[in-house]
């Protein structure tokens, strides 16, 4: 049940994007969110104060220890997951390697690995390469092409009783399908694998919940939802525990800070609490003492709302438009749309949409798979991602532009 909303004041909002003032109407949130001012002051902050190499001697090795704690705290209540299994590094692809093949060193031949047509390749190659080297079996869980939808039906044609992980996507950021994760968890813990979930578009757009979705492992990234560049991995400690990666000797061998190589990026870290914080005050409560975790319910309740009464006048927008064709048609999605038009290029669509101020990118997002799957090949389409900052006068701009070119 959803914590009930408070009225979400996107203009508000908007104050915080310095780089909105620049004019742009922003549809390319899935690639990668503006970002709040709030979240460039705290890095600027961290890089300015007195801070060292984690300790607990000086105030400095202090201040680092506490913005590594309060960082892996604002992950955790994002995710609904403990701290202490929260992975940091440079970007949710880079952590996906590391765990693949520490993962995969148990595998041999007659273990199967399943991946998912719907998914970013960063949640697909890297379990095919590492099954291959171990010698195991590739199975892909397909999805229906007329819809993009995919449901569970598509991974239990491919689930056996030799499945050793499944690698799914808990939104794509290709066309915004939402598939079932629940009832996948349930299918391969069924079996004894592993579920491994890609969350890097669904955690913009969705409160994620790794525990109660029964998701081992959690992927996201930050600067799809408004921070830095970087990306984690969240799964429960005792797991982690089980895992063990190449290392220098003298670094630390207790989790999670085995699976993070080098010194952690404090400022980087810094900016990903602040931006936690600030979807936690999309919509402001009452002054009541709240948890962080509760604040965040009430704050995506109030985004998705929003989100979606956008969605509810761009899309039928989109339909009407001469010789356009929206490829995102699953039941349960994020707001983020595909579209082509016929008889033209969707790079000159968005060559075009640019040049009067809208950023809508185009291709495939390195959702190949996916791209393929729906006969767009390697040339995928225009695709509008809506966001927090997303307000009427951009869909206004978006669809003027459109409306010009067809």
């Amino acid at each position: 049940m959803c914590p009930m909303t408070t009225a979400y004041d996107v203009q508000r909002i908007r104050s915080h994007f310095p780089s909105l003032v620049q004019g742009l109407a922003h549809f390319d949130g899935p690639g990668g969110t503006q970002t709040p001012d709030v979240v460039a002051d705290a890095i600027a902050a961290t890089l300015v104060s007195s801070i060292s190499n984690r300790g607990a001697v000086t105030s400095s090795e202090r201040r680092a220890e506490g913005v590594v704690a309060g960082c892996r705290a604002a992950i955790g209540d994002l995710v609904g997951t403990d701290p202490s299994g929260v992975i940091f590094g440079r970007s949710a692809t880079a952590i996906t390697y590391d765990l693949s093949r520490a993962l995969a060193s148990t595998w041999g031949p007659g273990d199967e690995v399943v991946v998912s047509r719907l998914d970013h390749d960063s949640n697909i190659r890297p379990w095919v390469q590492a099954a291959e080297r171990a010698g195991a079996t590739v199975r892909w869980a397909e999805l229906d092409p007329a819809t993009g939808d995919q449901r569970l039906e598509h991974f239990e044609a491919v689930v056996t009783q030799r499945t050793r992980l499944v690698a799914m996507t808990a939104a794509s950021n290709l066309v915004g399908t939402i598939p079932p994760v629940a009832e996948v968890s349930a299918l391969a813990h069924g079996v004894g694998a592993l579920l491994w979930v890609d969350g890097v578009h669904s955690s913009a757009h969705r409160l994620p919940d790794r525990t109660g979705l029964g998701a081992d492992f959690w992927a996201c990234s930050p600067y799809k939802f408004l921070g830095p560049h970087s990306g984690t991995v969240s799964a429960d400690p005792a797991l982690l525990e089980t895992l063990h990666m190449d290392k220098l000797l003298p670094s630390s061998d207790v989790v999670p800070e085995r699976f993070e190589l080098g010194t952690l990026p404090y400022e980087v870290m810094a900016g990903v609490t602040a931006a936690i914080d600030f979807l936690a005050d999309l919509a402001p409560g009452d002054g009541a003492e709240e948890s962080r975790r509760a604040r965040l319910q009430r704050s995506f309740a109030a985004l998705h709302e929003h989100e979606s009464a956008l969605l509810a006048r761009l899309e039928p927008a989109l339909r009407e438009l001469p010789g356009a064709s929206l490829r995102s048609g699953a039941p349960d999605r994020t707001p983020t749309l595909l579209v082509t038009f016929e008889g033209r290029d969707p790079q000159d669509v968005r060559a075009h949409l640019a040049q009067r101020g809208v950023a809508a990118p185009a291709g495939h997002f390195y959702a190949i798979e996916l791209s393929r799957a729906l006969g767009l090949g390697e040339t995928g389409g225009v695709r509008i991602g809506l966001a927090p900052y997303t307000d009427d006068s951009d869909v206004d701009r978006l669809l003027e532009g459109l409306r010009e070119l067809v």
